[in-house]
């Protein structure tokens, strides 16, 4: 699958090793066109000139770019996202990182009112950067929450998941995107509150989700 990361940061470079690792052609951007050159040099991906044109040529559109960037973001490459799947891996965190920017929605319902041509699915959020790069801890596999209103992209993006390693697990529609960003949120503040070293993943035990 031809994939397009918008975003040469951790995240982005953590879901373009993962990407690449499983078969996948990977193009990256940035509003810095030097880091995407860097990090297609880093791990495999090509670089696309531009945020735009990185989306015009892919099947899947991963958003992996800070939260208070995406409507610029969105203003920008929009008209290229019709009829694509968008997945967006960011968390709405408010700058000072007290909480979630949201209230009564999620950040990918926000998204996808901003792109309503667009198939927009909430995956990798839950996940630190780490994790993206090495979905296993201790032999088991993290678990890769995924949710949207669209059921073929969501097949789409958990078989994805489970390619990259995860434990891939449907979580529902993209309402649930509020409780998968409420989940990633608690990750981190734990790790603020403690000192800890941002390797924990979430791992849902039980019946079916203690499954590697």
């Amino acid at each position: 699958m031809e994939i397009a990361i918008i975003g040469a940061g951790n995240v982005g470079r953590a879901l373009a090793t993962s990407a690449i690792r499983a078969g996948h052609s990977v193009t990256v951007s940035s509003s810095n066109g030097d880091t995407a050159a860097k990090l297609a040099e880093e791990t495999g991906a090509r670089a696309a000139k531009s945020n735009r044109a990185a989306a015009e040529g892919a099947d899947l559109v991963v958003l992996a770019v800070p939260y208070t960037t995406i409507v610029d973001v969105l203003d920008d490459v929009g008209p290229a996202l019709a009829g694509k799947i968008v997945v967006d891996a960011t968390n709405p965190l408010k700058p000072d990182y007290s909480g979630l920017a949201t209230e009564g929605t999620s950040g990918a319902e926000e998204i996808q009112a901003r792109i309503p041509t667009a198939r927009v699915v909430k995956a990798f959020n839950t996940a630190f950067a780490a994790r993206q790069t090495d979905p296993r801890i201790a032999g088991m596999q993290v678990d890769g929450y995924v949710a949207a209103d669209d059921e073929e992209a969501k097949a789409i993006v958990l078989e994805l998941v489970k390619g990259m390693g995860f434990h891939p697990i449907d979580a529902g529609d993209l309402a649930m995107a509020r409780a998968l960003e409420a989940l990633a949120w608690l990750n981190i503040s734990l790790q603020m509150r403690h000192g800890w070293s941002w390797q924990s993943g979430w791992k849902l035990v039980g019946p079916e989700g203690d499954a590697s």
